[in-house]
């Protein structure tokens, strides 16, 4: 997909499931034909997909929130599981080509693929000559809450203290940051203190990958991250704001873990509901 001169494309990892202690698997998703039969979804754990995002102006390439990273440990039992690699290599690209990893936040969902163990037994940047983005706020909060044993996916960090020692990281002190142009990290707060969302916007045309602020087409009109979020009051806020313009700019919406309906344009019904509409529609 085309935003001016970025071309867009969502690395999707699969369908996972993820239980009430952090942990996921993959799961099939033929189980979504039927949920309300699934003795489990809903009431033990929750269906989610997980879908990177590479961004590209043909110099330079970003992935954002490089996901969960199953089957690039030299010792995983995941070797035939899609990951941020083997979806790069779908549009003809290798780990070294890529210049810049935005991070929505820290949870490991969303920046386990930021690493793996090497055959020699060694945490190794999976992109190695990138930059890692990640707001310092998240860095420093993430460091507190090693012990925190909150609902859903939460920090685990061991690999990237490696990836901060080499000094892969850069540490963003603001509430926004632009490392090219037409791509803006906003610091959105809410779903954890640094959580950043990605504006990118190029010849009049918009889109926004939303992480974890809002991570399905389902909480487009319901909150039900109130459990999970840090700030549930910034959450709400900020999320208002950025779906009143998201509206106003016709601009595309990137979601992280939706299973379905992964992008797509706002629109209203007739109860001033968001829906989304195909990425083709027009409001």
């Amino acid at each position: 997909m085309a935003i001016g001169k970025f071309e867009i494309e969502q690395l999707s990892e699969g369908f996972f499931e993820l239980f009430e202690d952090g942990s996921f698997s993959k799961m099939d998703p033929k189980r979504l034909n039927n949920p309300m039969d699934d003795p489990s979804l809903g009431r033990y754990s929750s269906a989610l997909g997980i879908d990177p995002l590479l961004v590209s102006d043909g110099e330079t390439n970003i992935v954002i929130d490089p996901g969960l990273g199953w089957g690039l440990d030299k010792e995983s039992g995941y070797k035939d599981t899609s990951n941020v690699f083997t979806n790069l290599d779908i549009f003809g690209l290798r780990p070294e080509d890529i210049h810049f990893v935005i991070l929505s936040h820290l949870h490991y969902d969303h920046m386990a693929g930021c690493s793996y163990v090497s055959k020699d037994l060694k945490t190794t940047a999976s992109f190695p000559n990138a930059t890692y983005l990640v707001q310092k706020e998240e860095w420093e909060f993430a460091l507190s809450q090693l012990s925190d044993r909150t609902p859903g996916a939460g920090y685990r960090l061991d690999e990237f203290y490696k990836l901060i020692a080499e000094e892969r990281v850069e540490l963003i002190d603001s509430d926004g940051y632009s490392p090219v142009k037409g791509i803006h990290l906003m610091k959105s707060g809410g779903h954890t203190p640094g959580h950043q969302v990605v504006k990118i916007e190029d010849s009049g045309e918009t889109a926004y990958f939303l992480g974890d602020l809002i991570p399905t087409e389902y909480h487009l009109n319901h909150y039900a991250m109130k459990l999970i979020d840090f700030d549930s009051i910034q959450a709400k806020k900020t999320k208002t704001l950025l779906l009143r313009n998201a509206f106003k700019e016709n601009a595309q919406l990137f979601f992280y873990h939706s299973l379905f309906n992964k992008t797509g344009k706002l629109a209203k019904d007739k109860h001033k509901n968001y829906v989304l509409i195909d990425k083709s529609s027009s409001t």
